[in-house]
């Protein structure tokens, strides 16, 4: 398996921006807006689906680090934090990531969705996700 994410954390090649030994944070080769940091863990998983909650809550806990320091030494006026899961959310890198993108008011960009899923699915969803939480625990 070639993980271009895992290749970088092995060699050590990446823009670093953070490393520890469970999560690490590292600039892309095209960012979106100045600062804009890739978190992932150190250890490959493809997505949140697949990640130990331990390894999610330290690789969101450098999210939350990074997002802070983002806003304090950029003076940015907010930050998205986006992430894809599976096939179907046009992941482009089977390696569990979150872009940190520092945003300031009218800086020319969206990351939000303009269009609205035209899938459908049965039901009440809401109720359905709760049922099915409620069950799990």
């Amino acid at each position: 398996m070639h993980c271009i994410f895992c290749g970088l954390i092995r060699e050590g090649t990446a823009r670093w921006v953070a490393r520890g030994p469970v999560a690490c944070a590292f600039t892309p080769l095209n960012p979106l807006a100045p600062g804009h940091t890739l978190v992932v863990p150190t250890v490959h998983y493809a997505d949140v689906f697949n990640t130990p909650p331990e390894v999610l809550a330290a690789t969101m806990s450098l999210v939350q680090r990074v997002a802070e320091a983002t806003r304090t030494v950029l003076d940015a006026s907010g930050v998205n934090i986006l992430s894809a899961n599976g096939s179907g959310s046009e992941q482009s890198v089977a390696h569990l990531h979150f872009h940190v993108v520092p945003r300031w008011v009218d800086d020319g960009i969206s990351t939000w969705p303009t269009g609205r899923s035209e899938h459908r699915v049965p039901g009440d969803p809401g109720a359905r996700l709760a049922d099915a939480l409620a069950s799990a625990g």
